[in-house]
């Protein structure tokens, strides 16, 4: 057992065999319920003797995701208040160690996912150098809702104290706090996206990872109203802070699910604004979208999976299904002529089957586009594509969303990911794609040239026969999209 000091109090962490120390469930705000619901995150209590820190902690209250996805995505959930907690992995908790610090922030679509699901377990990354954290923050209606009178995006404010926690205490257990670098998938990565604009974000981290994510999820106010109109109109109430703050969780999670549901069945523009597109009831709630340019003090490593949109087809059973009248009215709502860019698409995959476009047009919209438009914001920024194809679903899973996670975290072995990844999935990618991003961490460089308008060098991880940085990939595809997003 070692010991750490915090500001709040001292815990008491564990060793593993291999010189890893975990410290698990640290409080770094108060629990967000009663006097404090809807609003900014307090600092956390302080304690005396030495707290326990070998088990995780109460987890941000979420419904489960519905199938087939609670057998795909990795989560977990732990009942209980204090859920505004982080776990810290070190190689050496020595406040003179210095060590390069990494900041995990999950996925989720800012409705589900926790910090501590074993998936993404920081073992790896402290075994190779690095400090690593992993946090809860608030999901759905208490982390993103939008509510007069309180202040929108509480989920982002629980990162930002989060972070400030790690500055303020990282230390203690051998991490160096001006050396952070701050990483996430899917909501974890838009999260990242809205904090390079946000100014209590500034100066607590030096480098970002964004993946699958980055700056154009977000609703404005107009459109946040209505998710908040929706969401109590179908729970019976008035939609205030004190309307929602009456509702047991027991009845407001359901609902909340139900809600997405609705919208992911209903797409109306007139019903969601602007959700009708991103497909998200909840996300931050931002003016416009902000790009964060040359002098955001952040080197950004950024990129997407190669078919982001097949885990949202394959599993339940669309890929095969979707009519042409589909592709072409998705088509069209992102903004594209189908008579222009349906050629394009097609020319790259001859024989593609409508689905298989929807899934190659809607990847690029949420993903591969946003991530492009950030690394061209930020000069010295690096792009990345997972292309590794995971052999489930008769291989028609493909390049997924959510596929490259256990190789970032180095967990090819653990069961959770087993549904996504299928037998045998390759050692050698898992040690280039988590080598480059503790290597990122530790340098700013992960192994590949900048991005820049020219060349566009974009590492390929995972492509036969192997991994490598190529210029200006499916360039076609992407010139598409000029003034459109």
């Amino acid at each position: 057992m070692t010991v750490c000091g915090t500001r709040q109090g001292e815990v008491r962490g564990r060793a593993s065999a291999d010189g890893v120390t975990s410290f698990l469930g640290i409080p770094y705000a108060a629990p967000p319920f009663g006097a404090r619901r809807f609003l900014e995150p307090a600092p956390p209590e302080p304690w005396t003797g030495v707290r326990e820190a070998t088990a995780h902690r109460a987890t941000a209250p979420h419904a489960p995701y519905a199938p087939p996805f609670d057998a795909l995505i990795p989560e977990n959930a732990i009942d209980g208040e204090d859920c505004l907690n982080l776990n810290v992995w070190t190689p050496a908790p020595d406040p003179g160690a210095r060590l390069p610090v990494m900041v995990w922030l999950h996925g989720g679509a800012f409705s589900n996912g926790s910090g501590s699901a074993p998936a993404y377990d920081g073992h790896a990354f402290a075994r190779d150098g690095v400090v690593c954290v992993s946090l809860n923050y608030r999901l759905g209606a208490d982390g993103f809702l939008h509510l007069p009178g309180r202040p929108d995006n509480r989920g982002l404010l629980d990162q930002i104290a989060a972070l400030r926690w790690v500055r303020d205490n990282i230390a203690s257990f051998g991490g160096d706090p001006d050396l952070v670098t701050v990483f996430g998938e899917s909501a974890g990565a838009m999260s990242i996206g809205a904090l390079l604009s946000l100014e209590p974000a500034r100066g607590l981290f030096r480098r970002a990872i964004l993946q699958s994510g980055a700056c154009h999820h977000f609703l404005r106010p107009a459109s946040a109203a209505r998710i908040t109109a929706r969401l109590a109109d179908g729970l019976g109430i008035d939609p205030t802070p004190e309307g929602f703050a009456a509702v047991p969780l027991a009845r407001l999670l359901p609902a909340q699910a139900a809600l997405r549901a609705e919208l992911n069945a209903r797409p109306d523009p007139s019903v969601w604004g602007e959700a009708a597109l991103n497909m998200m009831p909840f996300e931050p709630v931002l003016p416009s979208l902000s790009l964060p340019g040359p002098d955001c003090g952040v080197d950004l490593l950024v990129g997407s999976n190669r078919e982001e949109y097949r885990l949202f087809l394959v599993p339940t059973e669309r890929l095969r299904v979707v009519p042409e009248s589909t592709l072409h009215a998705m088509v069209t709502a992102y903004g594209l002529s189908p008579a222009e860019a349906l050629p394009v698409y097609r020319a790259d995959r001859p024989g593609a089957t409508p689905g298989e476009l929807v899934d190659a047009v809607a990847t690029d919209w949420f993903y591969r586009i946003p991530a492009i438009r950030l690394a061209e914001s930020v000069p010295g920024s690096h792009l990345y594509e997972f292309a590794w194809r995971s052999p489930q679903f008769g291989g028609d899973l493909g390049a997924c969303h959510a596929v490259e996670l256990p190789f970032v975290f180095d967990r090819l072995d653990d069961p959770s990911y087993a549904p996504l990844l299928g037998p045998r999935p390759p050692q050698a990618l898992a040690d280039a794609v988590h080598g480059a991003w503790v290597s990122f961490a530790k340098t700013g460089d992960p192994g590949w040239a900048a991005y820049e308008k020219t060349a566009r060098t974009t590492m390929t991880f995972g492509a036969a026969p192997r991994s490598a940085a190529v210029a200006d990939p499916r360039a076609a595809e992407r010139l598409l999209w000029e003034g459109v997003r």
